[in-house]
């Protein structure tokens, strides 16, 4: 008799306010586990220095992101900080199949989208230690206006709310020891049974 071991992809949603830092953790993440891919999501929004087309994101206009709604093509979609954005189904659907593990890095809006349509999946909210962290933080980004912070901050309030939606909590004071903490579930989540199926077969 031997032992098969059979894998089931995990759908690993990771949210949080605007500089929290879950970007980072799941860049660590994906540059240290390749189990993991990355879902990249569509966006009406203008890029960001240093990100790349169809890596960070994939940045389209409005009539394209109208269309892929049309046609029933995104698992969910929302409209942050005034730009619409979206998680395509057929990538996810397709790295499931393929038994790999994929992340989304997505607001709280649309997790809970997400939540309400998947049962299988392992949800992580990432926070700074305090709002006025949270605040310097945006501030070092350089790249944000006063008015566009303080929506930010206004909004990091109403995601804070919606905590106890998730299934885990980390608090990103130190990036090290919070990745520590975000490789802790990925590991236990791997075993679970629900995802880890080893069983016995006869010779």
């Amino acid at each position: 008799m031997g032992i098969a071991i059979k894998r089931k992809g995990m759908l690993l949603i990771i949210s949080g306010p605007s500089g929290a830092g879950k970007g980072t953790l799941c860049k660590m993440l994906l540059e240290r586990d390749p189990s993991f891919v990355f879902s990249c999501s569509v966006t009406t929004r203008e890029p960001r220095e240093g990100e790349t087309e169809g890596v960070d994101y994939r940045f389209i206009d409005e009539a394209e992101f109208q269309r892929m709604i049309d046609c029933d093509e995104l698992l969910e979609y929302a409209t942050v900080h005034g730009h619409s954005y979206g998680t395509p189904r057929r990538e996810i659907d397709e790295a499931l199949a393929r038994q790999k593990n994929i992340l989304l890095d997505i607001d709280s809006q649309g997790a809970m989208s997400v939540m309400d349509k998947t049962k299988d999946y392992v949800s992580v909210f990432v926070i700074a230690p305090s709002f006025e962290e949270l605040r310097k933080r945006l501030e070092k980004r350089n790249a944000e206006r006063p008015e566009e912070i303080k929506r930010r901050l206004n909004n990091a309030y109403g995601e804070i709310r919606r905590i106890d939606m998730y299934q885990y909590v980390v608090v990103n004071d130190d990036v090290d020891r919070a990745f520590q903490e975000l490789q802790c579930i990925v590991n236990a989540e791997k075993l679970r049974t629900v995802r880890f199926l080893p069983t016995i077969e006869e010779d």
